[in-house]
């Protein structure tokens, strides 16, 4: 596929927990890594403190309340409709939480026009589960999808659990993957195994593009070092605080393999 005039990019912000700081740090990624010319639009419902290279918009409107749910996270189904206020064709999505480590130009080239392409989802790898926490699709297509879950959004949440497992099943033409090497999963991939994670900062391959942090680990994490929860800790202490937990969730090895130094090339990537 030809790579298009202008490239489109995307993402979603609603309530508190990321907000501006995450808004204009991931512009500033997409802006030092990709071939002008581009837009970034974010869909949020507030722009305040957002810089004014981002264009806002409001959240897309569903006709249906967002179920709430102890795994699944479900508002990006707003952004199945048949509309993403003036855009057209396709448009790359990306998390707030992610890290873009390389140039952005490929994930536009890759595939055609009108295919759904996915990151592929490591955490499961027997079965064929796409990560939407990168993923193209052309404005429109995912109509069916949102038709679908609208008339039974509990019930659509609570067979997938993860929107990212409706989409990958059920979007129209089927979906492809972006190649394995683009995008690379923070906790799986970059992290070091036991006990090199205790002496080596996590790796990061050259042809990588993007890092993304599912889970609950996120970019700041990996900065400070230590763990979620445990965050800048030092060696010693994260060895030594096994026996001060009270009531451990975790074996001793999962405790010592949940160790991370803390991570320059994040800090390098992850910022305005």
């Amino acid at each position: 596929m030809t790579q298009p005039l202008v490239k489109q990019i995307i993402c979603i912000n609603w309530g508190t927990k990321y907000g501006p700081p995450f808004i204009n740090r991931l512009y500033a990624m997409v802006a030092r890594n990709i071939t002008p010319p581009f837009r970034f639009v974010c869909f949020t419902d507030s722009s305040d403190g957002v810089r004014p290279d981002v264009e806002c918009h409001p959240l897309p409107p569903i006709s249906v309340e967002i179920p709430k749910t102890r795994q699944g996270i479900w508002p990006k189904a707003r952004l199945w409709g048949p509309r993403l206020a003036d855009l057209e064709g396709p448009v790359l999505f990306l998390d707030l939480d992610l890290v873009i480590t390389g140039n952005l130009d490929d994930l536009f080239g890759f595939g055609g026009h009108d295919h759904v392409i996915l990151a592929r989802n490591p955490a499961r790898p027997l079965e064929r589960l796409g990560q939407t926490s990168v993923f193209r699709f052309p404005v429109g297509k995912l109509v069916p999808l949102q038709e679908a879950f609208c008339r039974d959004p509990v019930g659509i949440a609570e067979t997938y659990v993860f929107e990212q497992r409706f989409v990958t099943r059920h979007a129209p033409g089927g979906i492809d993957f972006f190649p394995a090497s683009w995008i690379r999963h923070f906790r799986r991939h970059n992290m070091r195994t036991f006990p090199v994670n205790y002496f080596l900062q996590p790796k990061l391959s050259r042809s990588t593009k993007v890092v993304i942090f599912p889970g609950g680990f996120h970019p700041e994490h990996g900065i400070r070092g230590g763990w979620r929860g445990r965050e800048g800790i030092s060696r010693s202490e994260h060895l030594l605080g096994y026996r001060k937990l009270k009531s451990p969730k975790e074996n001793l090895f999962s405790y010592l393999r949940h160790y991370t130094l803390p991570t320059g090339w994040i800090e390098d990537a992850w910022r305005e």
